[in-house]
């Protein structure tokens, strides 16, 4: 995609003038570069058109904050109260999804703050919506201090579940979760061949050791908040049927 394409899908889905477009565009994407890490500013600019580089790969400081101020910060730079900003925000995020794809989006709204789904196009905003809500209740379940060590337990739980379970069973887990925990159940059941592997709740706890590098007592506990929140995310049934198969030992863990 070009920079003039961008600026008019900006404008278009925000119902503005190009040269309005072009505010918004920059704006949003500078405030954005603040929430985001280096590595991440860098990758997403290589696959935007070179104009807008500049307004990424900046010299701000990596700077988390909620959607609301990002509102303001955008308006700001902008110069357009709070309700333009966030229409003007939401065109630029339809932009972006269109040039990097839905998945790229998704991948980096899922490491800012579960609120800025509400950015995203149709389409994808319920799924990532979940996956945050996933993973926050995760860090408050497991005490874990922050989302990335969350994702890096519900990645080694997922992938070690996918192994102990047969591939119906993935397969029915699959349909009910966010894409984004789809790749660590399959993982473990790609490893299996789909075939339920036989461990006991101290193997189960082991592989989740090794994978996520944590104590055995750390393990056990974001165990059982991972399972709680699958409980959560599927529903009784779906997770009795899970579980139904497993050890009764599983269940009175996370009971």
């Amino acid at each position: 995609m070009d920079y003039d394409r961008f600026i008019r899908i900006v404008a278009r889905a925000a119902g503005i003038r190009q040269q309005e477009a072009k505010r918004a565009t920059r704006a949003t994407l500078e405030t954005l570069a603040e929430q985001l890490e280096e590595r991440v500013r860098r990758d997403l600019a290589h696959k935007l058109p070179n104009e807008l580089e500049p307004w990424i790969v900046t010299a701000a400081a990596y700077e988390p904050y909620g959607a609301d101020e990002f509102v303001r910060r955008v308006g700001d730079r902008a110069g357009v109260d709070p309700p333009s900003a966030e229409r003007d925000i939401r065109a630029v995020f339809a932009a972006l999804a269109q040039a990097v794809g839905f998945d790229a989006l998704t991948e980096i709204v899922a490491d800012l703050p579960p609120d800025y789904e509400t950015f995203l196009p149709p389409g994808r905003s319920d799924e990532v919506a979940a996956y945050g809500r996933f993973i926050h209740r995760v860090v408050e379940r497991g005490a874990l201090r922050d989302e990335e060590s969350a994702k890096r337990a519900v990645d080694a739980v997922l992938e070690t579940l996918g192994e102990r379970i047969a591939h119906g069973e993935v397969e029915d887990l699959l349909r009910r979760l966010p894409p984004e925990l789809h790749s660590p159940l399959k993982r473990g059941d790609h490893r299996t061949l789909g075939k339920a592997e036989q461990m006991t709740l101290m193997e189960f706890i082991e592989r989740v050791v090794d994978r996520e590098g944590v104590t055995d007592e750390q393990a056990q506990d974001h165990i059982r908040a991972v399972f709680v929140t699958l409980r959560e995310a599927v529903g009784d049934d779906e997770f009795f049927d899970v579980v139904v198969e497993l050890p009764e030992e599983y269940v009175s863990a996370v009971a």
